[in-house]
């Protein structure tokens, strides 16, 4: 039998440096609880139209024929059968139901929209709705996964991560890609913000937007641990010990550990973020004018959050509205539900639009509203709708795109997509290209395979670019 030797002693200093990355880890969890994204600025493909991206995403299902997608069919057959062979849904549902709300023109362009929109119908001029998209799966998870990460199983990098990993961010203060989001987990959660395979730098920050009424606004409880202390002196010292450690752990592992450089760049950007951070989410120093343009709620301080964000060089900031499980917007019994939801987000979105405008900053932001699917066109439980992916409405804004248009349509009664029809990996496509990004090659290789987000599809919505 072979003999085991007794273990050699360790020094002090050899301890130090085989347990360094734990003192990282240790630090950025005291210091921010979250995961930052940093990476430096890079040059993209060709020249952009547009700089970031905000990215409004409406967890549950919006229903494209209540809101954006007029259809004068439902109303003529309202409680009568589809016409043709019975669709198979997910649920059982009904006959065709009309809209419970009405319709009108918006905007010098005419685009018509529900009455839930009445701030949004007044920057119409401003947007482009996309009446064309589909998907496949009709289930929250498959097509929200896919609306977030261009797959429509978890594991694959989200396009906030691969667009940080193409161009990182311009201020090294901040990080590249925020996710804005009063609860969580969202339907699915951390890995709609992931880099997956991608390095762990690109990897979403997570901060929640949650407004209490009549409570006055805290910028230490929108991310807690990073605020100005009192020796920065002393803590730079510490900071720079720590990564010391770190980065000596690294060497003696002879190869890359994404993970530990990560935490190492982590540790450095909350660092300086306690500089900026406070400042950038502290949105009670803005005029009430301002203030009054988005109004109270939870979309309203993540929409001026995201404008001051992207006014300090943050790439991609997503928006996430509805809470867990299916989300405010999945209106299975009621349609009527809407009504509530759209009251939630109408004015702040529109003061959105509005205050970029005015900043200056619409030209070159992209803005992107997109929920997971659409609803059915037939009733389910007599009020509601079911989940419909084959057809459904998205809308942009700024970053050079056609203002006050419409592109694409569905069928009569808006079951599905047939007059320039998009897979919403092209939409994936055009804001990539609007960032001046060739998807194509947007590409890793990683487990003896060519990753990219944009896998299939037409590639970028060329029809709708300014």
């Amino acid at each position: 039998m072979p003999c085991h030797e007794a273990p050699k002693p360790v020094t002090r200093r050899q301890a130090l440096s085989m347990i360094g990355g734990g003192f990282g880890l240790v630090a950025f969890s005291n210091m921010l609880n979250s995961s930052l994204a940093q990476a430096a600025a890079q040059a993209p493909h060709f020249k952009p139209r547009a700089k970031r991206i905000i990215f409004l995403f409406m967890n549950g299902g919006v229903s494209h024929v209540d809101t954006f997608d007029p259809k004068p069919m439902l109303e003529k057959y309202d409680g009568k059968p589809m016409p043709g062979p019975q669709v198979l849904t997910q649920r059982k549902t009904g006959n065709l139901m009309k809209s419970p709300f009405k319709f009108q023109k918006y905007g010098e362009c005419g685009t018509e929209l529900s009455e839930l929109w009445p701030n949004v119908g007044g920057v119409a001029d401003d947007i482009c709705v996309i009446r064309s998209m589909w998907s496949e799966i009709p289930n929250h998870e498959p097509c929200i996964t896919m609306m977030n990460t261009g797959a429509n199983i978890i594991g694959r990098p989200s396009m906030g991560a691969w667009i940080t990993y193409g161009l990182g961010t311009e201020n090294q203060n901040l990080p590249g890609y925020v996710v804005l989001t009063p609860t969580e987990p969202l339907t699915i959660g951390s890995p709609l913000w992931s880099s997956a395979f991608l390095p762990a730098i690109y990897q979403g920050t997570v901060v929640h937007n949650t407004w209490v009424e009549d409570e006055p606004f805290q910028a230490g409880k929108v991310i807690p641990n990073v605020m100005n202390v009192k020796d920065r002196e002393l803590q730079s010292r510490d900071v720079g010990f720590l990564r010391h450690l770190n980065e000596m752990h690294l060497a003696r592992l002879h190869q890359k550990d994404s993970e530990l450089e990560a935490s190492i760049k982590t540790m450095e950007t909350a660092f300086r973020m306690q500089t900026e951070a406070p400042d950038v989410f502290d949105v009670s120093k803005e005029s009430k004018a301002v203030l009054d343009l988005y109004g109270p709620g939870s979309t309203a301080l993540g929409c001026l959050m995201a404008v001051r964000l992207v006014e300090k060089g943050v790439r991609y900031i997503q928006i996430c509205n509805g809470g867990g499980g299916n989300g405010s917007w999945d209106a299975h019994v009621d349609m009527k539900d809407h009504e509530r939801s759209c009251r939630a987000v109408d004015k702040p979105i529109a003061g959105l639009i509005r205050d970029l405008k005015q900043r200056g900053m619409l030209d070159s932001t992209l803005v992107v509203f997109s929920s997971d699917f659409g609803r059915t066109p037939w009733s389910q439980n007599t009020t509601g709708r079911d989940h419909n992916p084959r057809g459904y409405s998205v809308w942009l804004a700024g970053g050079g795109v056609k203002g006050g248009v419409v592109h694409g349509a569905t069928d009569e009664v808006g079951y599905r997509a047939v007059e320039n029809p998009h897979y919403c990996s092209d939409l994936h496509a055009t804001i990539l290209h609007q960032l001046g990004l060739d998807h194509h090659k947007m590409n890793i290789s990683v487990f003896g395979r060519t990753f990219h987000l944009v896998e299939e599809g037409d590639g970028p919505i060329k029809a709708i670019l300014a």
